[in-house]
């Protein structure tokens, strides 16, 4: 239920009601283990990193595809000062030309998303303390836009939504005003978040020198429970706009359940929205009737127990996905407290990142996932976490 998205991520048991107005269960790294798993469908993006949608018409003979980069020593430590000559890209197997490349000196351009629904809401104080030390960790020529979630009335209801609280901008002190005036949602449109980043954070063409350096940080546990987007759509507009994706999940399991098992006149209940329930449907039991999926309360203790923990197992797979084939990674925490050193090393990590870019050589149309390796060269006991790959375009 708790979001930080360099974009930071809101995470919620609730997925698509827009008219939920109630507290979404959530929470991310847990042990929890779903008793079926839906395959997550690979989308199709184009040669720069887009996703390419059925029907879609993409010329892709001069996309360029960005790649972003850590390169550590035998100790883990990141390794500074290194050249383009340094690093050989393949695509499925095949060298390719580097013709961009970003040094970790160059700034970067990240999108910060606060979740702060839900079980988060009582401590607003440590979201703010850890979003204003993430900042403060940050290079001076870095920018962060800033985003959370709040309450707003629409349709004679009130609804989660997400607010876009600052642009990407450099000035500290319009940052810090901008998270003050964080507000609290009652439910998680952390898909909507992700979408909205990329079209409105990220909406015009980056900057020369940051090509291949930007970025979404959330915080959050990563379960949505009103967005109007979903997950393919979140990811197919961050994979266009060429960023990677860092998400520091909260684990909120303990809290949800303990509010789920509650009985319906409790006022302490926290219950599933009706879009988390038809996701659910969707995805775990797509032979059950709609109408078995309708209403939480008609829904037994332990079918609501199995119903949020399967959730919650999506979530953390759907997280870790994103930024492995990015190449930003995810991030555990327990708690608020361990989420501060969490975006340290986000912060860390960014400052350390390289960009790679390439236009590749294979020109086919076929919408077949190609395979993106980066190998070190003149660069002894090196290891480098890179982005995975992207879907070619189709016909």
């Amino acid at each position: 239920m708790l979001a930080l998205a360099v974009c930071v991520v809101p995470g919620s048991a609730s997925h698509q009601d827009p008219a939920n107005q109630q507290q979404r269960p959530r929470k991310v790294g847990a042990n929890a283990t779903p008793t079926s798993t839906p395959q997550i469908n690979q989308a199709q993006t184009d040669s720069s990193g887009e996703e390419v949608d059925e029907g879609d018409v993409v010329r892709v003979e001069t996309q360029l595809v960005s790649v972003p980069a850590v390169v550590m020593d035998r100790t883990g430590r990141p390794l500074a000062n290194l050249k383009a000559e340094n690093f050989v890209v393949l695509e499925d197997g095949k060298p390719q030309k580097v013709a961009n490349f970003a040094t970790t000196e160059a700034p970067f351009e990240i999108a910060l998303l606060l979740d702060t629904s839900g079980s988060t809401r009582e401590e607003l104080g440590l979201i703010r303390d850890a979003a204003n030390a993430f900042i403060n960790a940050l290079r001076p020529g870095d920018r962060v836009g800033i985003l959370a979630f709040n309450n707003a009335p629409r349709n004679g209801s009130v609804l989660a939504t997400v607010e876009v609280l600052s642009g990407l901008n450099n000035d500290r002190e319009s940052l810090r005003a901008a998270i003050e005036r964080l507000g609290t949602s009652n439910g998680t449109p952390f898909y909507d978040g992700l979408a909205r980043a990329a079209d409105q954070v990220f909406r015009d063409p980056p900057r020369e020198e940051v090509r291949g350096r930007r970025a979404v940080v959330a915080l959050t546990d990563g379960v949505d429970s009103s967005s109007d987007s979903g997950y393919l759509d979140a990811r197919a507009k961050l994979a266009r706009a060429s960023v990677a994706s860092y998400f520091i999940q909260v684990n909120t399991e303990e809290y949800v359940e303990d509010r789920l098992l509650k009985d319906c006149q409790d006022d302490g209940r926290l219950t599933l929205s009706a879009k988390q329930l038809e996701r659910f449907r969707q995805l775990f039991v797509p032979q059950a009737q709609k109408e078995d999926y309708q209403d939480f309360c008609r829904l037994g203790q332990f079918e609501r127990m199995d119903i949020s923990r399967q959730l919650y197992n999506l979530a953390r797979k759907e997280m870790d996905e994103m930024a492995r084939t990015s190449g930003g990674k995810a991030f555990a925490a327990d708690n608020l407290q361990e989420a501060r050193a969490a975006f340290a090393a986000v912060a860390n990590e960014i400052g350390t990142q390289y960009s790679l870019g390439y236009y590749p050589s294979n020109k086919t149309r076929d919408g077949r996932f190609r395979q993106i390796k980066v190998e070190m060269r003149g660069v002894k006991d090196a290891t480098v976490r890179a982005r995975e790959g992207y879907f070619g375009p189709k016909q």
